[in-house]
């Protein structure tokens, strides 16, 4: 077996074992009529203009769940228990039912719904952030990077975006250089659809703010990648941070509200964000 076969096939067990969050969602919404298009919703006791996380699962653009326990358990216990943020848990169509450009689409619509509704739940839908992790942190940061793509299936300007660990911030490049397999599964052969779904390739001056967090102890050029897009982004007039950590891959989202620096600088972050900073 190649390293890179060895290195998916381990990517692959690792989401096949992932179990799922010990506590269900306080309620569930559709925003689509395929059961992948859903919101997981979780309240804190009493939510009063409460602001909103928005997080959006990885697994290769191929697999994950919304409820899946590193996506949820850590970060409602801090943010919704601790923190009283409504916390909204995204499902996505999946490749190769849908491709990747439809799937940025499944995003927006979320967040759009998810805006629609976060008066009913006590939430205030202007001060909302969005967050993903691996694919989902590509799909966040492509929406982040050209906001168009989200207004256009009627989500609003959000406050800012947490990007956990990406690698395909410049697709163009990296499906030009040696990747892993899984990459050529998630994005094909046409580089007209690799710029499409470049989050380098559409930036524009008006992106959203984003924090942009890398594992260090991952072997490929997250961390690199992180940097040059963090550059780019205040070449053209807007702001990015990059925050990188002594984590491995999976560890950067699993950890993420547990009691730590980490979690500290994110929260920095964000709340400077949510207070107009």
């Amino acid at each position: 077996m190649t390293p890179m076969r060895g290195r998916f096939a381990a990517l692959l067990l690792l989401l096949a074992s992932t179990a799922l969050a010990h506590a269900g969602p306080d309620r569930r919404a559709v925003y689509g009529s395929d059961p992948a298009q859903r919101l997981d919703i979780y309240l804190p006791a009493r939510p009063q203009g409460a602001p909103v996380l928005v997080m959006v699962h990885g697994g290769a653009w191929m697999f994950g769940r919304p409820d899946a326990a590193n996506v949820v358990d850590a970060k409602v216990a801090h943010w919704v228990r601790e923190r009283g943020f409504v916390f909204v848990s995204v499902g996505y169509r999946l490749v190769p039912a849908v491709d990747v450009r439809t799937q940025a689409r499944d995003v927006a619509r979320a967040l759009a719904e998810v805006q629609r509704l976060a008066p009913a739940w006590g939430a205030d839908p202007g001060r909302l952030v969005l967050m993903g992790h691996s694919a989902g942190a590509h799909l966040v940061a492509l929406l982040s990077a050209d906001p168009a793509l989200a207004t256009a299936e009627g989500a609003r300007r959000w406050r800012a975006t947490v990007v956990l660990d990406s690698a395909a911030l410049d697709t163009e490049d990296l499906m030009q250089r040696p990747h892993l397999r899984f990459y050529d599964r998630a994005f094909g052969a046409d580089p007209a659809l690799w710029h499409a779904v470049s989050p380098t390739a559409r930036l524009v001056p008006d992106s959203l703010p984003m924090l942009l967090v890398c594992a260090s102890e991952r072997r490929d050029d997250s961390c690199a990648q992180s940097s040059r897009f963090a550059d780019r982004v205040k070449a053209a007039g807007g702001e990015a941070d990059v925050l990188v950590q002594p984590l491995s891959h999976s560890q950067i989202n699993a950890l993420l509200g547990e009691g730590s620096a980490y979690t500290a600088a994110v929260d920095r972050f964000i709340d400077a964000r949510l207070a107009g900073r």
